[in-house]
């Protein structure tokens, strides 16, 4: 008779495939794991907290650092919480700008997902090609607001600046050219049936326990349930565009994949009408006062991250600095359902599973 002993193991904070400076303690009999604990805070910069001695538009900055690969968006939900309770007006033009440079964001962040998905197990070749595709966007999006990581584009009211000349058309060449780029991400990975062995089946839940779980983006769409804020509580001009929302029901790691794959597409689709509808002249940046004094009162909106539901919660005293600032950050409400997920799973599936869910510890943190 085999005679095993349960293991307390600790993977990360330091492990690359723990995708940022994240910890969990295993306990293991044998090679099947009976109890998983995530330990979280080693990122922890208390964001909210710091909101309430700095102006409106000096927390900007603090949002880039959040979720660190989709910055541009993180951005906009604070711009858009404060207009919302101010009732400004944003120009047309800024408007425009901004689902550019989101969905822009929205692309690089899933292609930096795929890439080091692949390489947690074992595949080398797809990170490297969707890091040279991810620095085509990096290199736009660095034109148009001077940074490459920790963007400060979003302004109160509308943006930075306006697009440098000729920007647009960029734009407009690179949604080609990821076009037929994404033709071989699928030839390579998608079609690949060591690939599709290695994730179906792994780390499924129902739609039920993802309602539960509050899970929100790939994460809950994956289940069959079609949520997408940009189309039921559609902010900005998102209105205006004809995308799909895509929608799988297996509900592991497999459907997961799918829907970010798919997402790249409809982001792109997007991208392209903007482009074609790109106003040829205007203001980007409304009538705002010089001293930003959101009026008494609170106020909560909620976009859509390439993570899921991003909500910025602010409540004002008339002051310019919020007295309570509070953001509803999906990677840390979607990794509360990794416990459940790991439980009774073979140590070999650990990695796949918490790269399935797309986390980013700086959002996780706070």
């Amino acid at each position: 008779m085999i005679r095993t002993e349960e293991m307390l193991l600790n993977v990360g904070p330091q492990h690359p495939s723990t995708h940022g400076v994240f910890r969990l303690i295993v306990k293991i009999d044998g090679e099947i794991i009976k109890e998983a604990t995530p330990v979280i805070g080693y990122l922890h910069r208390g964001t909210e907290k710091l909101a309430e001695d700095l102006q409106y538009t000096q927390i900007i900055p603090y949002t880039d650092r959040m979720d660190y690969l989709s910055a541009m968006t993180n951005n906009y939900v604070l711009c858009h919480a404060v207009e919302t309770l101010m009732e400004l007006e944003v120009p047309e033009r800024a408007e425009y700008l901004r689902i550019i440079a989101m969905e822009l964001g929205r692309i690089a962040s899933h292609l930096v997902w795929y890439g080091t998905y692949l390489l947690d197990i074992g595949a080398t070749s797809p990170f490297l090609y969707a890091f040279k595709d991810r620095e085509m966007i990096i290199n736009l999006l660095n034109e148009l607001c001077g940074a490459r990581l920790t963007f400060n584009y979003m302004r109160i009211g509308g943006v930075k600046w306006d697009a440098p000349e000729g920007w647009i058309e960029k734009v407009k060449q690179f949604t080609e050219y990821m076009k037929k780029e994404l033709e071989g991400y699928d030839e390579l990975v998608t079609g690949n049936e060591i690939f599709q062995n290695r994730v179906k089946g792994i780390g499924q839940y129902s739609k039920e326990t993802a309602i539960q779980y509050s899970l929100s983006g790939a994460n809950l769409r994956c289940t069959g349930v079609d949520y997408d804020i940009r189309k039921i509580e559609p902010y900005s001009i998102y209105d205006r565009f004809d995308f799909d929302v895509p929608v799988r029901e297996e509900g592991d790691a497999w459907a997961r994949y799918e829907c970010r794959m798919e997402e790249i597409v409809q982001s792109l689709r997007i991208v392209e009408q903007a482009v074609e509808q790109f106003p040829e002249d205007g203001e980007v940046l409304g009538k705002v006062p010089r001293v930003i004094r959101p009026p008494k009162g609170e106020v909560y909106v909620r976009i859509e991250s390439p993570r899921g539901e991003i909500g910025c919660y602010i409540a004002s005293d008339g002051k310019k600095e919020p007295y309570r600032l509070k953001f509803r950050r999906p990677s840390f409400y979607n990794l509360q359902i990794l416990p459940k997920l790991l439980e009774g799973e073979n140590m070999a599936n650990m990695v796949a599973i918490l790269g399935g869910v797309d986390i980013v510890l700086g959002e996780v943190d706070g």
